[in-house]
């Protein structure tokens, strides 16, 4: 039997874009739900769930650097995007499958690096599909479109995380990463391979591979001119680049917290999935709500209101848990009578959590469409939505460490205030009166310099931070978070200032901040380095290797702190009106 096409006819491409996006939806459900589950009732930690957690969203935050490659490597034989989606999502399928022959807990460190895998290719699909969607789609379906594409990721994560939770019953917890696989491997079968993209959107081959990828660094070399401009411009788009970076209402029920409070509660597996199946219903509803209130009353009104509400059951469930001496995490085995009152409460507050967080979503996204320059929509708008994810990435990590460290009632009251820091920045990002003061105005210039100057001395801060890490015990893991967001902030700020101020700088300066951006991003791997943790002086342990790691995590946050002082003192009036006029965007 022949499929169809679903791309020529506008009710298959709406059918194409809701499968596409369920499989961006099942691996996310399955790792943030079914494998959390699982990973708790094995006796993993909470800090140890969390770190996975955020380890999965992590390459989420950094899909704006595949566009440029999506872009340039095309196939004439699959099609340009189609070609990219095929091939993702045989490596999706293929990751998840490598996963049954991995021990866990034991091999959990194995286990994380291979879902990372996993969800790079996941975030690169979701780069082509958008493209695709872009370049396919008719102006008059868009909307339905994308209500139906993010209907199709909450429908995902319902399989991936409530249907794998019901079949382990059945099939076992290693062979539902094979159920997972075969899931994404039948929209592959039955909705890509059909597929056909029209001959102007596939393009031709690149005809060398050294000049594919030449083009595809000078396209990453413009994006981040572009972005750099785009974001530093307007008081709306910088105060949506922290927009974006801080959680918007607080997160702990929708993450790894909420999986391990169900598996110490007593709640079995049958018991989760029906809990994250109702959530992922109430949630899809109230977004269609959401986004009709914000067309009648504002969508600053409703996001203000929805982020204050998701505070509430957050809170709730803090004080609970505190009346009933439930403080600290318990092995996921222990014998210790649970309450029945504490059960309810959960459920009580998952579920009111979920309808506020559904009436958050759905405008949230439309704020950033606000303050997004027109003639970069895509690689500004994409750049938000990464930093979002990375937002949730240090939201995870710190939670699992808070979690052990204070227990379940402090981290839910820290979760609560923080998710309400947004609302200030919230009135900020307003939509300029012209299509002109959308680019660039007058403070513009003044922007970098402080961005500059703040991203400097936090690096700096960085040294008394490190030498003194062992006096701050529990708090220490949580501050290494919060710098490991500071090393991937500022070396794309050394690479996109460089470039926005060109010949503007001397050649050194333009250099150490080339040299300095790579090994500056690899400070993230000072967590796997055995003895740097500890806060023991290295010397003190005879090992050449570990003094020589300790010297580089001292040398490189100073050295870029002095680059980005540096910077901080340069002239950015390329920046204001009159200096970016003649530049490119």
């Amino acid at each position: 039997m022949r499929l169809p096409n679903l791309l020529g006819s506008r009710n298959g491409r709406l059918s194409a874009f809701f499968f596409l996006y369920m499989t961006e939806g099942i691996p996310l459900g399955f790792a943030a739900t079914a494998v959390a589950t699982q990973l708790r009732r094995m006796g993993v930690g909470p800090a140890e769930i969390g770190a996975f957690v955020a380890a999965f969203y992590l390459p989420w935050a950094f899909k704006w650097a595949f566009g440029p490659l999506v872009d340039v490597f095309r196939s004439q034989r699959f099609g340009h995007r189609r070609a990219w989606i095929l091939g993702t999502q045989l490596v999706m399928a293929a990751t998840l499958g490598a996963l049954v022959f991995v021990k866990l807990p034991e091999q959990l460190g194995l286990f994380t690096a291979i879902l990372l895998i996993h969800n790079t290719f996941a975030a690169t699909q979701d780069v082509a599909i958008d493209a695709l969607a872009c370049n396919t789609l008719h102006e008059d379906e868009r909307g339905l479109a994308n209500g139906l594409m993010f209907a199709g990721a909450a429908v995902g994560q319902a399989v991936g995380g409530s249907g794998v939770l019901f079949l382990m019953a059945y099939i076992g917890f290693q062979n539902s990463f094979v159920f997972v696989a075969l899931s994404i491997l039948a929209v592959t079968g039955f909705i890509v391979l059909p597929m056909k993209e029209a001959l102007a959107q596939a393009g031709a081959v690149a005809s060398q591979t050294g000049k594919g990828l030449r083009q595809a660094l000078g396209e990453m070399r413009g994006f981040a001119m572009d972005s750099f401009r785009s974001f530093i411009g307007t008081r709306g788009a910088y105060a949506g680049v922290f927009f974006a970076l801080l959680p918007c209402g607080a997160a702990s029920l929708s993450l790894a917290l909420q999986s391990n409070l169900s598996v110490e509660l007593g709640l079995n597996d049958d018991q989760v999935a029906w809990m994250n199946l109702a959530t992922s219903v109430l949630s899809g509803v109230a977004m269609v709500i959401g986004g009709m209130l914000s067309d009648r009353i504002g969508r600053r009104v409703v996001l203000s209101v929805s982020v204050i509400l998701m505070s509430l059951p957050v809170l709730y469930l803090a004080w609970v848990l505190q009346q009933h001496g439930y403080v600290m995490p318990r092995a996921a085995d222990s014998k210790q009578a649970v309450e029945p009152a504490l059960v309810s409460a959960l459920w009580v507050a998952v579920l009111a959590f979920n309808v506020f967080m559904g009436l958050m979503y759905g405008v949230r996204s439309a704020l950033f469409m606000d303050v997004t320059n027109p003639k970069v929509a895509a690689t500004q708008f994409t750049a938000y939505m990464a930093l979002m994810n990375l937002a949730i990435a240090y939201t995870a990590t710190w939670q699992g460490l808070a979690i052990e460290a204070f227990g379940y009632p402090v981290t839910l009251l820290l979760d609560a205030i923080t998710g309400l820091s947004c609302l200030l920045l919230m009135y900020f990002m307003k939509k300029p009166a012209s299509e002109a003061a959308q680019i660039s105005d007058s403070l513009a210039d003044s922007r970098a310099r402080k961005s500059a100057w703040g991203l400097g001395l936090l690096c700096l801060a960085w040294l008394p931070f490190w030498a003194l890490r062992a006096e701050l015990g529990a708090a220490q893991a949580i501050a290494n978070t919060f710098f490991t967001m500071l090393f991937v902030i500022s070396p794309l700020f050394l690479l996109a200032g460089r470039e926005v101020l060109g010949a503007r700088i001397s050649a050194r300066l333009r250099s150490s901040a080339a040299w300095l951006a790579l090994p500056l991003l690899a400070l993230y791997g000072r967590k796997w380095v055995d003895g740097l943790q500890a806060g023991v002086a290295p010397w003190a342990q005879s090992s050449i290797g570990l003094v020589l790691a300790d010297s580089l995590i001292y040398l490189l946050p100073l050295l870029a702190g002095c680059v980005l002082i540096q910077l901080a003192r340069q002239d950015w009036q390329v920046l204001s009106p009159k200096g970016a006029s003649g530049a490119t965007l």
